[in-house]
């Protein structure tokens, strides 16, 4: 972890987190596709590092619709420890 920056972990858990907050409560399927899109192309530009982290060897993590809601939890959990 020592290559990945305290403002690359702070940035994507503010992101993610108010994502997530927003996705977990709609009740719009479209709000909730748009910010999979979100989601998934701050994937493409994020540290891969710090990706390859989050997704502890899940290819499709974060980018899969069928398992999105649980990995934002995790992803969201897991900066939320990376940055105590």
């Amino acid at each position: 972890m020592s290559e990945i920056s305290k403002d690359s972990i702070e940035a994507a858990y503010c992101f993610f987190h108010q994502k997530w907050q927003v996705y977990r409560f709609s009740g719009s399927p479209q709000q909730k596709d748009e910010i999979e899109y979100a989601i998934s192309l701050y994937v493409d530009a994020m540290s891969g590092e710090l990706y390859s982290l989050l997704a502890d060897g899940q290819a499709d993590f974060l980018l899969s619709h069928a398992t999105f809601a649980n990995d934002m939890a995790l992803a969201v959990s897991k900066l939320e420890n990376l940055m105590k």
